[in-house]
């Protein structure tokens, strides 16, 4: 019988609503072990002022010699601790406890290396305040990435049946033509392809690739980067027997008819795929990093200071995150036995 799945859950930026999501997360049934990373202190705080009505949150110390596994029960939650420099003001960041939420990430995926965890499942991180506390940080994708010593990778959002994957990811937009070289589409590429099959079990995926340029260049009218680049990455990766779409204008790539028998559709930059999948499933998408060698998924939104300690935060982009966690675990042990 394959053993329950045991995630590490980052709890994020402690002004914003990560550990409100985390806190809430902990008082459902789970067919999964979780564990919490992050300041048991903080955690209960949140909890009693977003589920005030119900039995205060019981804590668990927990770590990774213990064992054995089982389902977290409703209203309690393991937790790997990582101590605050400072207590945390709900929607008030302070540079001071950056460092807690940096350490928090760099234990996840350690745990995750090892195999002491199956998957980790990231709250949302404020990148500004990071940086302001002198610790250099672009986002998740790529301090996960660094963590690994992965060479290159892929940032997917899945909300239902629709995967958007991206080209590049935290540039801005005057970088990005020159971030997209064939070298670098066609690793991204291969890694998308190579995660659809080992963790989404899709046996022969359909990947989609948008164009750069508006009109995916216009027959080089609009830019040539479709017929210079694009084009020939898709060619080549197509006779090595990769089943590819494109490049295709991105104003049409997400109508109904386009993503007949799609399975993932690869857009060039940030903004050009995600709007689409967050106006599809803003609230319930899910972040995945693809091409590491450990499983992550994460929330499709920001550390939303003004809803922190509410209780008006929605929890269901991070219960859908790790419902995909757990679920991409058990595919993973079906997959060893």
């Amino acid at each position: 019988m394959s053993a329950v799945p045991r995630i590490a859950v980052t709890c994020g930026e402690p002004a914003g609503i990560g550990y409100d999501l985390v806190a809430a997360a902990a008082y459902r049934e789970w067919d999964a072990e979780l564990i919490a990373i992050g300041d048991p202190d903080l955690l209960r705080t949140r909890s009693d002022r977003v589920t005030p009505c119900v039995a205060p949150l019981v804590t668990h110390h927990w770590e990774a010699e213990c064992a054995p596994r089982a389902p977290s029960r409703p209203g309690e939650i393991l937790v790997d601790p990582i101590p605050l420099a400072r207590n945390a003001e709900a929607g008030r960041l302070d540079a001071a406890n950056a460092r807690a939420v940096v350490d928090s990430l760099e234990r996840a995926v350690r745990l995750a290396v090892s195999g002491s965890v199956d998957a980790i499942v990231t709250a949302p991180v404020h990148k500004g305040i990071i940086n302001e506390a002198g610790i250099p940080f672009s986002g998740h994708t790529e301090l996960l990435a660094e963590l690994t010593a992965t060479a290159t990778p892929v940032m997917m959002l899945v909300a239902g049946d629709l995967r958007v994957a991206l080209a590049t990811t935290h540039l801005p937009l005057r970088d990005v033509p020159a971030a997209i070289t064939p070298e670098r589409l066609e690793a991204v590429i291969t890694a998308l392809h190579h995660d659809l099959v080992d963790k989404f079990a899709i046996a022969a995926p359909h990947i989609q690739i948008t164009g750069l340029n508006p009109h995916a260049g216009e027959g080089g009218h609009l830019g040539d980067e479709e017929q210079t680049i694009v084009e020939p990455v898709v060619q080549r990766l197509r006779d090595s027997g990769l089943h590819l779409t494109g490049p295709v204008p991105a104003d049409t790539a997400f109508t109904p008819r386009s993503l007949q028998g799609i399975d993932a559709t690869l857009a060039m930059y940030h903004d050009q795929g995600l709007p689409v999948l967050k106006h599809a499933g803003f609230g319930r998408a899910v972040n995945v990093t693809l091409g590491l060698p450990i499983i992550r998924t994460s929330v499709d939104h920001g550390t939303a200071l003004d809803l922190a300690g509410t209780g008006e935060a929605d929890g269901g982009s991070l219960q859908a995150a790790i419902e995909l966690a757990a679920d991409l675990a058990r595919r993973r042990q079906h997959a060893g036995n």
